[in-house]
């Protein structure tokens, strides 16, 4: 079968040049966008029920713009006056501007990294001293707890928000040569909305070897993995994948 219509669980690019974009004219395939999980704030009844102190620590570590958002969220709904001493350490110099949204940037103390959690852990290290507030969602990557407790730096763990399954009764599955995911939460979704799925000859793409994992042991059959030294990106591994199936596809026509 040639490819002609792709499923990204992701929402649409608001970019115009999206490179989703420019593979959709260069094959003529259509593809469309919808995502399989989002995300919901814990509400402050139920943060407070792990009694965490959010003011009894002097630093908080970000590392999403999602967990700036639900930090100031849950500071306001439980009118907690947030102190101009507090300091912040971000994984990323984008995700450090994002807190001009909720603070007055160039009053504050403000650290960044590269965009890795080893090197901000690297810049936390030499701030040793501080108590560090962690706000991450329910289903988080173990690296950031892990390499703090290997550093020897003191900091609570704070649950603020929580990844959960979206509804996906107006979409036909059978409906998409590919589908494209980028999280086990995804896959999850798909089985949750789709108990009975049938993968046949549905394509299923897999971003980073978690969601590849997730594919597998769901029994799904893995046909395009990214990122590789050939297609460090997902629309790069679609790209060699959609040009293969062409090809071939207009050879048998040939013949």
């Amino acid at each position: 079968m040639k490819i002609k219509r792709i499923l990204v669980s992701q929402p649409e690019p608001t970019t115009e040049k999206s490179p989703y974009f420019d593979l959709a004219e260069k094959y003529k395939v259509e593809i469309d966008f919808k995502p399989f999980i989002h995300v919901e704030g814990i509400s402050a009844r139920e943060f407070r029920q792990n009694r965490i102190d959010i003011l009894g620590h002097t630093a908080v570590i970000f590392t999403s713009r999602t967990a700036i958002n639900h930090y100031f969220r849950l500071c306001e709904e439980m009118r907690l006056q947030v102190p101009d001493t507090m300091k912040y350490f971000c994984v990323s110099e984008s995700i450090a501007f994002y807190l001009q949204k909720y603070i007055v940037y160039r009053k504050r103390k403000i650290f960044y990294a590269n965009g890795s959690f080893e090197d901000l852990r690297d810049i936390i290290v030499k701030h040793k001293d501080e108590k560090y507030l962690v706000p991450l969602s329910d289903q988080h990557n173990n690296d950031i707890p892990e390499g703090l407790d290997k550093s020897k730096i003191k900091y609570t763990k704070a649950i603020m928000y929580r990844t959960v399954c979206s509804d996906l009764s107006d979409i036909n599955t059978s409906e998409y040569d590919i589908l494209v995911f980028f999280s086990p939460s995804g896959i999850k979704s798909l089985q949750k909305n789709f108990p009975h799925f049938d993968q046949n000859s549905t394509y299923i793409a897999a971003f980073g070897p978690t969601t590849q994992k997730a594919v597998t042991d769901s029994g799904l059959r893995l046909d395009i993995s990214a990122p590789s030294a050939e297609a460090p990106s997902m629309t790069m591994a679609l790209d060699h994948f959609i040009a293969e199936n062409h090809k071939q596809q207009n050879s048998c026509k040939n013949h």
